[in-house]
């Protein structure tokens, strides 16, 4: 027997993404995004409502999309409850530090290891962002062998139903190889 909920945007999973951005004094900021993820390849898309964020992104054209993780999950819920038009320093209350991509005119947040550099493609007037991701940077502290290790990443998932981050868990297959076990 199924529940029916009715429409609610339950996707799962759904990255708790940390969308960073310069103002137009060059003065860093970062919101929590729930919505949002690949959009292509090479881009990403975010639903974004009227924000400090936004206003940064038409003004500089460029965005750095990160992952929050279990680690910083307090200071990453912080700057998605508190707004940089009433709350300047919040970025200063999160304990977040920033360095500037080399890549885009937006900040990379030391704290949080895997940032997509991206350069704004199009804003529509409904809030959504695409951007091309230009590079992805990742601290070395979550790599093994080179590549990135999810599990040293640890990465968190917003939970839209229960309002709570979830850990990711632990791998359960081989993407592009275990279902052809059912190829005839």
């Amino acid at each position: 027997m199924r529940k029916n909920f009715g429409a609610k945007p339950w996707v799962y999973p759904q990255p708790a993404l940390m969308i960073g951005t310069y103002d137009e004094n060059g003065k860093p900021n970062l919101m929590n995004a729930a919505w949002g993820g690949q959009y292509g390849p090479n881009t990403v898309m975010l639903c974004l409502s009227a924000h400090k964020t936004t206003d940064n992104i038409k003004t500089s054209g460029a965005f750095t999309v990160s992952f929050a993780t279990a680690e910083t999950v307090v200071p990453c819920d912080y700057v998605g409850i508190v707004s940089a038009n009433q709350e300047p320093n919040k970025m200063v209350t999160a304990g977040f530090s920033t360095t500037k991509s080399e890549f885009v005119n937006a900040p990379i947040i030391n704290e949080l290891p895997l940032t997509l550099e991206c350069k704004l493609l199009k804003f529509n007037e409904d809030g959504k962002v695409i951007g091309e991701i230009v590079n992805v940077s990742a601290d070395e502290s979550i790599l093994t062998d080179g590549n990135v290790d999810y599990k040293k990443l640890d990465a968190i998932i917003f939970d839209p139903a229960a309002a709570a981050y979830i850990r990711l868990g632990e791998k359960v297959g081989n993407a592009f190889k275990d279902g052809a076990k059912l190829k005839s």
